[in-house]
């Protein structure tokens, strides 16, 4: 068993005033294999205190020593990239493949917003005055639990570029993982009060940080129905807000799509992360010419995928975080047999010979757009195939959802498929590929999926305001 009794803030792991303790489990068994202590609204205040006094002197930096953080905090990621992976796989329950890249990846953040950071404008001269990008305060960070390395630097690594201090409240089912990160922090020689992190629940620290007055933006990346709960929360003192939201993406595939390619290539959209990504391809948008050449393939490869053992480099589906993820899982499998959906394979219960939080790779056909499995987000690994007569059908089919995050096309025509993705609705669309290799690219929602974006120099402008010098 281990145990999280420390929160961290001012430079320094201390215990925090809040009482309530959480269980642990490892969702590959489903044992309890530790115990975290929450802070509340005393810890809340102590850290916005820290790094209200921390931004007087870090705001006025220069680039050199930020960037020279930004790259001392990538160095303490690598050293401890071992225990960073184990404690993901143990804690999260993510294959080792995976987990391997998103360490590799959440490091990198680090040096890529130091590369923005170097050419971002901070200041602009004009014939009669000068425009002054200055850091906006007290950045307030509360992330999730399906990528904590991830989402926690990527949301660090632009307030330390441009100057800014931060309180972050990482999931609370991410403890063992945070204790790691926070170890690299701390190892990173980061002036203190830059960074503080109060484990907590969302209706205690989280509300806490939305509602005080010292915070000055609030970056949260969650569901849709918690984001509009920030914004309007953080409307009392007028926070700027950065929310980074729920998605059921689309996945079109034209006419002539290589089905060789374009099917294995849908089912890693869709089960990315285990299903439990804000971004995955979620919809399958075929046509229903293609629909009987479609069926096997789909059978075929989403019965190929390994799951369970998360140390073997061929899994590439684990546990869902937690039993009620779980249980979520199966709600919504169950809701598309009782709503008429085929079932293709998968379907209710555990795979074979597995238990914890695993649940069956789910793959529905003859699904309308008006199921809730096509409506709503899953955060499982449940794809949900329908089918159009036309172009102009999957496009409106593509459109046909409260959100906008991601979008992905296969085509054997790459002006046809850009065609079609300029008109899906969406932050960003995908072309015959699962990874956006380009990291300035800024990432975000439209719709319901959010407000503002991370990354690049559309991350930093997030977290500065412009003031007009004239004289």
């Amino acid at each position: 068993m281990k145990t999280i009794n420390k929160i961290y803030i001012n430079g320094a792991f201390t215990t925090p005033h809040g009482k309530e303790i959480l269980p642990i489990f490892n969702p590959s068994t489903g044992d309890r294999i530790g115990d975290v202590y929450l802070g509340d609204e005393t810890d809340v205040d102590e850290a916005v205190k820290a790094a209200k006094a921390a931004f007087k002197t870090f705001s006025k930096t220069s680039l050199k020593e930020r960037g020279d953080i930004l790259v001392r905090l990538y160095e303490a990621m690598i050293a401890r990239e071992d225990d960073l992976n184990a404690t993901a796989i143990e804690e999260y329950g993510s294959p080792i493949t995976a987990t391997k890249g998103r360490t590799r990846y959440s490091a990198q953040i680090f040096l890529d917003a130091k590369e923005a950071m170097e050419s971002f404008e901070f200041e602009t001269k004009l014939e009669h005055a000068i425009i002054v990008n200055e850091p906006l305060g007290i950045i307030a960070a509360i992330t999730p639990w399906n990528a904590d390395y991830t989402h926690i630097c990527s949301k660090l690594a632009p307030a330390i570029a441009t100057g800014c201090t931060m309180v972050i409240k990482p999931s609370e089912l991410s403890a063992l993982q945070t204790q790691i990160l926070t170890e690299c922090f701390d190892a990173a020689n980061v002036p203190a009060g830059v960074i503080n992190i109060v484990n907590g629940t969302g209706t205690i620290v989280g509300s806490a940080l939305t509602r005080h007055k010292d915070v000055a933006v609030v970056t949260f990346t969650g569901s849709t129905n918690v984001g509009k709960l920030i914004e309007r929360s953080a409307t009392e003192t007028l926070k700027r807000v950065v929310l980074e939201l729920g998605g059921k993406s689309p996945n079109v595939l034209l006419e002539d799509a290589d089905l060789e390619k374009a099917i294995p290539l849908a089912i890693a959209i869709a089960f990315s992360n285990s299903g439990q990504a804000c971004h995955a391809g979620t919809r399958l948008i075929v046509p229903e010419s293609r629909i009987e050449e479609i069926k096997p393939l789909l059978k075929k490869h989403t019965e190929a995928l390994k799951i369970g053992d998360l140390n073997s480099q061929e899994t590439y589906i684990g546990p869902m975080v937690s039993q009620k993820q779980y249980e979520t899982v199966q709600r919504y499998i169950k809701s598309g047999i009782e709503e008429g959906a085929e079932l293709l394979t998968g379907g209710l219960g555990h795979p074979d010979g597995l238990e914890g939080f695993y649940a069956k790779p789910t793959v529905f056909i003859n699904v309308n757009t008006k199921m809730t499995i096509a409506q709503e987000e899953i955060f499982g690994p449940v794809l949900a195939v329908i089918t159009y007569k036309t172009e102009e059908e999957a496009i409106e089919i593509a459109n046909d959802t409260i959100y906008g995050l991601s979008a992905y096309v296969s085509s054997c025509d790459i002006d046809k498929a850009r065609k079609v993705a300029t008109q899906i609705i969406s932050g960003r669309v995908l072309i015959n590929t699962a990874v956006n290799k380009e990291n300035k690219a800024p990432f975000g929602g439209f719709k319901q999926s959010g407000i503002g974006r991370t990354s690049g120099a559309y991350g930093l402008a997030e977290y500065v305001e412009p003031k007009v010098i004239a004289v």
